[in-house]
């Protein structure tokens, strides 16, 4: 997939106001699908996450990810208010929400909701260095087209010029090979001592 900027899309200051979203780039698939990449979601993107999260048809997202609870049960406003930003693609035809991902401050290994407890906020110090979380979804149809790869790689890049002393690490369901994999080649490394493979937690690292 290629994501070209668009000009002057970087005059936005993190964490955005709850419920806006910024334009930052257009992206076109190798089939030639268009889609705008966005940083925020609105009402209605927020509205079709929700959907999404409740889907029973996705096993995808009901057995490997927490986001039925987080998503679709949970409210929006609460997991905001953790300090979040999420990134995504919106495909041009349809308006459909395709693609997420998401960063925020989060100690190193505190498991997600599907395995334990979501992170309560805390007003920490700010350290020289710090572990900021970073997650990823897609959704049918578009599931295993080649368009996480490039756009997550965007969205953490982007993300970086505004929180510049963030190391990166994920967490994740260690039987969702796809996340392993697309990790993997964005150089994440398997960090053993914060994970927990007897409960299928995996953490992975990029510093």
């Amino acid at each position: 997939m290629k994501i070209t900027p668009k000009k002057d899309s970087q005059n936005f200051s993190l964490p955005l106001p709850i419920f806006h979203s910024v334009h930052i780039a257009d992206a076109i698939s190798k089939e030639g699908e268009e889609f705008d990449v966005l940083v925020g979601l609105n009402k209605e993107q927020v509205g079709q996450l929700k959907k999404l999260s409740l889907d029973k048809n996705d096993i995808d997202i009901q057995n490997h990810t927490g986001d039925r609870e987080r998503f679709g049960k949970g409210l929006y406003e609460e997991w905001y208010a953790l300090n979040r930003t999420p990134f995504c693609l919106i495909h041009k035809r349809t308006d459909a929400l395709t693609a997420l991902v998401w960063f925020g401050r989060k100690d190193l290994g505190k498991k997600s909701i599907k395995f334990g407890k979501e992170e309560i906020p805390t007003n920490r110090t700010l350290f020289e260095h710090e572990w900021h979380t970073v997650s990823c979804r897609s959704y049918p149809p578009f599931r295993g087209t080649g368009l996480m790869q490039n756009f997550t790689q965007f969205s953490m890049d982007t993300y970086k010029k505004q929180f510049t002393s963030a190391m990166f690490w994920t967490g994740m369901d260690d039987r969702n090979k796809p996340i392993v994999r697309l990790m993997t080649k964005l150089e994440f490394e398997v960090d053993k001592e914060n994970s927990d493979l007897s409960n299928n937690w995996l953490v992975m690292t990029k510093k």
